[in-house]
Parts: structure tokens; sequence; C-alpha cells
């Protein structure tokens, strides 16, 4: 099962986010298929950046987003089915 989720980068205090296609048995930071963008939540108003192609192709090929990502979708337009 693929899964849609975040990965974090950024130093110590200093989280940023990389939205990731990972098998769901990889741990949290490890391997991934493909980085299709990124989310900054400290910055006013918080950056999203999706490349919305690579997302669409990925939930309709069965990847299945998480909690956040599928909100994070949202936000951009972007319908996650089955989440």
């Amino acid at each position: 099962m693929v899964r849609i989720r975040l990965t974090r980068v950024g130093s110590r205090k200093n989280p940023v986010w990389r939205i990731v296609v990972a098998d769901r048995r990889s741990p949290r930071d490890g391997r991934t298929i493909e980085t299709i963008g990124h989310y900054n939540a400290q910055t006013d108003p918080s950056v999203v950046v999706i490349d919305e192609d690579r997302a669409r192709h990925w939930l309709d090929h069965g990847a299945q987003p998480t909690r956040t990502v599928a909100h994070l979708l949202r936000t951009k337009g972007i319908e996650a089915a089955g989440a």
C-alpha cells in the first residue's frame, strides 16, 4: 500500500515538512518513492506547495493520503478520494 504523507526536514526546533509518496511500511523519514511538495507551518500564512498533477496521479493509482495530507490537499483544491 502506498501512502501520501509528511516527512520532516529542517533543523532542530525548525521543522519543515515534505509531502512525499512512500510505502506505508517505511519509517516516517525513511525511503520515499517521490517528493510531490512541501509544507511550512511556521510562516504566516503557512506555505503549502503541491505538484497537483503528480498528486492526482498518485491518488488515481490508489495512494491513500494521511489525515493531515488530505487536509492540505483539500486546502489546495485537490479532492482526496477515500480520505
